[in-house]
Formats: structure tokens, sequence, C-alpha cells
């Protein structure tokens, strides 16, 4: 029986909580062996969705936690192949859906339609490049496509209301919005996006994540209601960075 598509799955799973959790790590950081422990504690701890990012040398979308991340992956010799490989085992083994997130560069080395055959026969439902322009995109689009793997786009606040309609028409399964110009890592005021989301809403009919700012608890409760998704990125890696790997379950835990 063909598995539902991602759209339909955050669907049903907001029938059963008010906002879903997306979480976000960089493969092969601190290793490759605990991306598998982050990620099982993760799903063991409640998460609905989880970010899979093969490092990048120039993440430019990212800021200093996940810049350093990245890096520190790099310097230990993260490969392509090594993230496809925790991608397959991961998938394997959870039922949530795992998307890669990276950027351009790397589909675009790896071969655009290899990279969305071995992404799919690993398991992974999407991916997210922030740096690829839906009008740029066509060739990763179509192989996508081809391999049933859906293209999540962004909005940012200085998004035009007739760009957001174009890259509705582009996406599937949600629009990742984020909170705020610039990069991530930082933090964000969750009281003044109504307007900003209201123009995302009007744009598609897609479920919405939110990212960029989210750290915690009360940033979480404060989007209920407002979009389907909150998306934790920078705050895990510097649990990690502070209380090691073990305490990623805990403080998944406490974001609800």
């Amino acid at each position: 029986m063909a598995s539902a598509s991602l759209e339909q799955y955050i669907r049903e799973r907001r029938r059963e909580k008010d906002i879903l959790l997306m979480t976000h790590i960089v493969l092969g950081y601190p290793s490759f062996e605990a991306s598998i422990q982050v990620i099982d504690a993760m799903v063991e701890n409640g998460v609905d969705l989880i970010e899979l990012q093969i490092p990048f040398s120039e993440p430019i979308a990212d800021g200093p936690v996940i810049l350093h991340a990245n890096q520190k992956a790099l310097a230990g010799g993260s490969t392509v192949a090594q993230c496809f490989d925790v991608a397959r085992a991961v998938c394997a083994r959870h039922p949530i859906p795992m998307l890669f997130m990276s950027y351009y560069n790397i589909p675009f080395m790896h071969g655009i339609e290899a990279f969305a055959r071995d992404s799919a026969d690993a398991g992974i439902r999407g991916a997210i490049i922030p740096d690829l322009p839906h009008e740029e995109g066509a060739e990763m689009l179509e192989a996508m496509a081809g391999h049933d793997l859906d293209p999540i786009f962004i909005y940012s606040p200085n998004t035009s209301d007739a760009r957001m309609s174009a890259i509705a028409e582009r996406g599937r399964g949600f629009v990742y919005c984020v909170a705020r110009k610039g990069v991530t890592g930082a933090s964000t005021d969750f009281g003044g996006l109504d307007e900003y989301l209201g123009r995302c809403r009007a744009a598609t009919s897609l479920p919405l994540a939110l990212g960029f700012g989210v750290s915690n608890a009360d940033d979480v409760a404060a989007l209920v209601g407002k979009v389907d998704i909150a998306v934790i990125g920078s705050e895990t890696i510097r649990v990690i960075d502070e209380r090691g790997v073990d305490a990623v379950g805990e403080f998944v835990a406490g974001l609800r």
C-alpha cells in the first residue's frame, strides 16, 4: 500500500495535535553515530518530521551555530554518500517523514537525477534547497516529481504576494515560512507575525511551517493556531554543544 503524501500526513497528524514539530540536524555532527542517536531521541520524544542537512561549506541561510556544525562535519570527513547511508538507515527504522536540506551545489555535483533517485531510494520524502529559486529549478523539480519527492519552498517577510503565489504553484508538501530576514539562530519576536502569516495563508493552501528563532516551549505555544509546524533548528545543536547528545531527548520532550 502506498504511503500517504507528505501533505496528507501533515493534515492527518494535525487532527491529533494542535501543532507539529520539525527538528533539524546536520548529518555527521558531531559524528554519524551521534546523528543516528539524536534522530532516535527526537522520534522517541514526539517529533513529527526531521530535516537532515547534508553539510555544505557555504550554507548561506544558516547562522553561526549551524555553520559551525557544517564546518565540523566536513572537517570530520562527512561525505554525501555517508549522508545517504544514514538517511537510508533512519528512514527504515522510523515512520515519520525525513527531508533532506542542503544547498544546490550538493545535488548539482551529485547529478540532479541521481540525487532525486538516491533520495527516494533512501526513503526521503522531500527536499529544502534554500538557494534554488523556483524560476531556476525546472530540472530539479522535474527530477523530484519523477521520484515522488516534494520540493519545499520558502516564504520570507519580504516575499511579495505575487511571488508567494508563484512559489505556491510549484511547491508540494508544505511551505517553509522564514520568521524574519537574516539567517538562522537569532531570537525572533513571534507576536508580530500575524500580518505576514496572513499573507502566507492567502497565497497557498499547503500547510505552513515556521522557523528561524523557535527555541523553547513558549515559542512553540505562541505559534499554535498560526502555523501547522514549528521548526526547531539551531537550538537543538546548541543543546548538543552545551549539554551533549544525551540531552536532546529531554529538550525535545519539553517543547510541547
